[in-house]
């Protein structure tokens, strides 16, 4: 199948389910507005981010090869980035949770495609490559830094989500694309808008993805670095948007040291934040980083583990003591009166894996219709199976052509007849496969020699659990891309046509070629047909002051006269410094 992006040193890793994810980028699809839009930002930014952000950010925007004139092309854009060892690719909006952080551990960033529009031009609720390009690839220059980001993903692609992440994950996403459509509906936006407050205010406890969402938020989007009287800004969200880095150095903007019970406090996408984290420095996110994964499921395993699993609802994997991995839909648990899982239960496709690695004839042709196992050691035994040689499993009559009944501490019980065990290359045993077996607990019956061939998984404890499968390449296609796509804007004629006038200004700019005949023809085109439009009046200015054209004081009176317009008070004021200096 013919790939819609270039493979590199860095993409050619990806795996390929997170392959549909990625876009072609739309670069023909940018309009001259787009254009102008981007290098005003740009400049604002660099002007005023020289003063308040951290050091490897201008350093890292010459290194990552963005231009302060023009969108950048991916293509280009990642032969630069290829230097420092990561790649980007380009993504339409908002992607899955999970998948954005696995993109991440692969030293890939995502770029949404998409450009913000001229309304939006301070602050975009929506992802956009101003945000993506100008925000994150420049700090990822930093060696530190670009190691937290890829640990970030490789920890957090395993989070567990609950069942209402995702669909938090959808709402968010509809709203961020209506409200950056200038076409969209009022109403549209105010019942997405309702529908995320609904969700924000009702999602019960935090899930692992949840909290680790929140650590992202406050570091890699919204972060600040140094002291608390004197902080820098390095989060991308801050760094692409010209209201916010300057709003979030306010006072009354609440400043805090950063640590882990950042992941507990939830952010509002659409709204300017109350708050904003401080690290030390970029050693210490490492720090809460790891400290945080101490607690999540993945190191703990246990009875939480599992029942985080049956919460979320999506496919995840528990790895036994053995290293035998487990991965499918947790449907159900049974736990003994200490609180350890003494049976678990899928439910539809399974695979079994060691060290990631799928076992040869255990996949989800195998188990099409779920896997259960009792977990723990023999009643009366203190040896777990796990633990036992050849010698030892000879002696319980485990073997081979034995007809066994097994009962577990937890009370499980297991009647059958060995057929025969899989080891892994240390010789430690993984499974077990019984013919004429049942499997029952109390009143229960949990498998019946009607059912065919009993797997019994071996292992004492759950020592951890994850989101995903232990092996990618056991369940195909993983992960679903969203059916609510980005908002392709329709353009009228009349807006074509201020398109087209914003081309002969770029034109000119770039070519250095212009007239004072042409500037005037357009300033009063400008005047008559788009009298609201102060951006292309900031360029016509630009042009004119380094021309030393007459014509420069007549736009200047009307640039101060929109300034009226409380909207383009702050832009034009900024634009106008700039032009000057």
């Amino acid at each position: 199948m013919k790939l819609h992006f270039q493979l590199n040193d860095v993409t050619k890793k990806l795996p390929k389910h997170l392959h549909k994810f990625i876009v072609k980028q739309p670069y023909e699809e940018y309009t001259a507005q787009n254009q102008a839009v981007w290098r005003y930002v740009m400049r604002m930014n660099v002007d005023y981010l020289s003063k308040v952000a951290h050091e490897s950010y201008l350093s890292g925007l010459k290194m990552t090869g963005i231009s302060l004139e023009n969108i950048p092309y991916m293509d280009g854009m990642n032969r630069i980035l290829k230097e420092i060892g990561w790649a980007a690719v380009s993504v339409d909006g908002f992607i899955p949770p999970n998948a954005f952080m696995e993109f991440q551990a692969y030293n890939v960033l995502v770029i949404a495609s998409d450009m913000r529009t001229i309304n939006h031009i301070e602050y975009t609720p929506a992802p956009d490559i101003i945000h993506e390009a100008a925000g994150h690839a420049p700090i990822i220059a930093n060696p530190e830094y670009a190691e937290y980001l890829r640990r970030f993903g490789e920890i957090g692609s395993k989070a567990i989500s609950s069942s209402k992440d995702y669909e938090m994950y959808e709402a968010i996403r509809l709203l961020s694309i209506l409200k950056e459509d200038p076409n969209s509906n009022k109403k549209e936006v105010e019942e997405a808008q309702e529908k995320v407050e609904f969700l924000q205010d009702n999602m019960g406890e935090l899930s692992e993805m949840a909290q680790i969402r929140n650590l992202h938020w406050w570091t890699v989007e919204y972060g600040l670095i140094g002291t608390l009287e004197n902080p820098k800004i390095y989060g991308a969200g801050l760094l692409s948007s010209i209201g916010e880095s300057a709003w979030c150095m306010q006072e009354e903007v609440k400043k805090a040291p950063y640590s882990i019970d950042a992941a507990n406090i939830s952010f509002d996408i659409t709204k300017p934040q109350p708050q904003l984290f401080v690290t030390p420095d970029f050693a210490h996110l490492s720090l809460v980083l790891e400290q945080f994964a101490n607690k999540m499921a993945i190191r703990k395993g246990g009875l939480k583990g599992v029942q985080k699993l049956i919460h979320s609802k999506n496919l995840g994997t528990l790895e036994l003591s053995t290293g035998l991995q487990i991965s499918g839909v947790f449907t159900n648990v049974i736990p003994d009166e200490n609180g350890k899982p003494i049976y678990i239960q899928t439910t539809g496709k399974t695979a079994l894996s060691t060290r990631d690695k799928e076992l040869i004839g255990h996949g989800v042709e195998k188990h099409s219709e779920g896997f259960g196992s009792p977990i723990g050691k023999l009643k009366g035994i203190n040896i777990p199976i796990e633990f036992m040689s050849p010698r030892d499993l000879e002696a319980y009559e485990i073997h081979e052509g034995k007809q066994i009944s097994l009962e577990f501490e937890g009370g499980v019980k297991v009647v059958g007849d060995v057929i025969t065990g899989t080891r892994d290359l240390r010789g430690r045993i993984l499974l077990i496969s019984l013919k004429n077996c049942t499997v029952s607990y109390k009143e229960t019956i949990l498998f019946k020699p009607a059912w065919g061939i009993y797997d019994m998984a071996i292992g004492k404890d759950v020592v951890s659990a994850y989101s995903g499968p232990a092996d990618v390449s056991s369940f195909g296609d993983l992960g679903k891309v969203s059916e609510t796509k980005t908002h392709k804007i329709k353009y009228s004629k009349s807006e074509i046509e201020l398109y087209t006038l914003y081309e002969k200004v770029r034109a000119f700019r770039e070519k250095n070629q212009t007239s004072e005949i042409e500037i005037t023809a357009i300033f009063n085109q400008l005047k008559n047909e788009f009298p609201q439009d102060w951006l292309l009046l900031l360029e016509l200015y630009e042009i004119a002051i380094k021309n030393s054209f007459l014509i420069k004081n007549s736009i200047l009176k009307s640039l101060e006269d929109l300034k009226s317009n409380k909207s383009y008070t702050k832009l034009i004021e900024n634009g106008l410094n700039l032009s000057q200096s």
